[in-house]
């Protein structure tokens, strides 16, 4: 449950959301038609289909080996990403709590120092770090907490910062208002990554079902929490998508003191241990994928412990190419165009979720499903189609410039290009993996409900 905690809530998009301003209330309330639908297909998916493959597993199950490859991509691509803007992140946080100074070189080691702490604790078995994930939700209850009744001490001694009317608090028809649907879907990503550890359960029928119902409800309630609380205690035009957290705080306390410090200090950490929670999920993927020859075989690639070093040794080495060319880049907001990127690429890769949802559900209807969505097939199609078509639209909303001046074009062009690049590599990719090996069919093993191929080599 707190490990679901971890992965789910993710502190550095707090800021982002309140930097919506107060219609972000409206969004929280309209986009519970995604959460909700999403944990309960996760939690059926998660408890019929256990193994390691998660997202891809089910998707290839679905609509075959090619597409189980594009999707193992496309998921394991955005990674990278992700972490090389938390490691500008953790740089900026960094320097400004500790009050550091740093050259281009210093705060580039420090980036580098980051991402490699994270691949290499990563490539350790769960049970090996899941105090680190216990830790990490301790943390960021901390931070939700602090930052939540301080917003509401502030609020009922100094007043509201933003007015919050009926006006104020529904969002505008404009480009820029409907590209924040983005990310507030973000912040409720991240259940699957949860059903990846079914081996490591005692009973994962049972609990897959209880991490995701009750870790979901309590990342709501924090995000909600922190939402009022930036919200109601610091205008909107003060707010940073990313330095935001930490500003948050320093407005809310009223200057930089030893609290925000150790606030500061914790979220650092959340940065450190959020990656580790997902990268459990992300290489396991990425090596399954590499197991049935849907992804190069490099990402199979294990230590002794059977851990999937190859696919966390890549998502370093990507992400400090990215960091090291990231000054080269014209926007000056790095961690936002990381952020962004990750973004839709993480969406995109979702938006195979929900119809292979519907398809296991016609073309394996007779598997045994421990938890079942439910509803009949009315209630079946909404839950597919109404998360779907709002994934649509954030990806949309979100790659589209706010306007239609030469200088939002230009800023979203960093995004296109990466975008773009990532697809036709991965098709690429896919492709030639495709025609180098022969994907196996994949069957049940009836003792063990692990994943075999049909092959005389190894067994999945």
């Amino acid at each position: 449950m707190l490990m679901s905690v971890v992965v789910v809530m993710v502190v550095e998009s707090v800021a982002p959301a309140a930097a919506i301003g107060p219609s972000q209330f409206f969004w929280w309330g309209l986009l519970l038609l995604f959460f909700i639908p999403y944990g309960l297909i996760s939690s059926e998916l998660g408890t019929t289909y256990a193994g390691n493959g998660g997202l891809y597993d089910w998707v290839r199950r679905a609509f075959g080996p090619r597409w189980g490859g594009r999707l193992a991509w496309i998921y394991w691509i955005n990674y990278p990403f992700w972490m090389a803007g938390l490691a500008v992140l953790f740089m900026q946080v960094a320097q400004r709590i500790f009050q550091w100074h740093l050259p281009l070189w210093g705060t580039l080691l420090g980036q580098l120092l980051f991402i490699w702490t994270v691949v290499l604790v990563g490539n350790q078995p769960v049970s090996e770090s899941k105090w680190i994930m216990d830790l990490a939700a301790i943390a960021k209850i901390l931070i939700i907490f602090s930052l939540g009744g301080l917003g509401i001490y502030v609020a009922l001694t100094k007043g509201v910062a933003n007015r919050f009317t009926l006006q104020t608090m529904l969002p505008q028809a404009s480009l820029s208002s409907l590209s924040n649907i983005s990310v507030i879907i973000f912040n409720f990503l991240g259940f699957e990554v949860v059903t990846t550890m079914a081996s490591h359960m005692d009973n994962p029928q049972k609990q897959v079902r209880q991490a995701i119902i009750f870790g979901g409800l309590l990342s709501a309630l924090f995000y909600l929490l922190a939402a009022f609380g930036m919200g109601v205690a610091i205008p909107t035009a003060k707010l940073s998508a990313s330095s935001g957290l930490l500003d948050g705080f320093v407005l809310l306390v009223g200057k930089l003191n030893g609290f925000v410090v150790f606030i500061g200090g914790c979220f650092l950490y959340t940065l450190v241990s959020e990656m580790v929670s997902w990268a459990l999920g992300i290489n396991y993927v990425a090596d399954y994928a590499g197991k049935n020859h849907d992804l190069p075989t490099v990402f199979a690639k294990e230590d002794t412990k059977g851990m999937p070093i190859g696919a966390g040794y890549l998502n370093g080495l990507l992400a400090s190419s990215a960091v090291l060319l990231a000054p080269l880049f014209p926007n000056p907001d790095i961690f936002w165009s990381f952020f962004s990127l990750n973004i839709i690429a993480l969406l995109l890769s979702y938006t195979m979720l929900f119809p292979a949802f519907h398809k296991l559900r016609r073309i394996d209807s007779q598997r045994q499903r421990p938890f079942r969505v439910p509803g009949g097939r009315l209630m079946i199609n909404l839950m597919t189609w109404i998360p779907e078509v709002l994934l649509i639209l954030a990806i949309i909303f979100s790659v589209l410039p706010t306007s239609f001046s030469t200088a939002a074009i230009t800023a979203k062009l960093p995004l296109w290009i990466g975008i773009v690049l990532a697809v036709i590599i991965g098709e690429l990719v896919v492709r030639w993996t495709e025609s180098a090996h022969q994907s196996p069919a994949l069957v049940t093993h009836p003792k063990s409900n692990l994943l075999f191929a049909r092959s005389t080599h190894h067994p999945l």
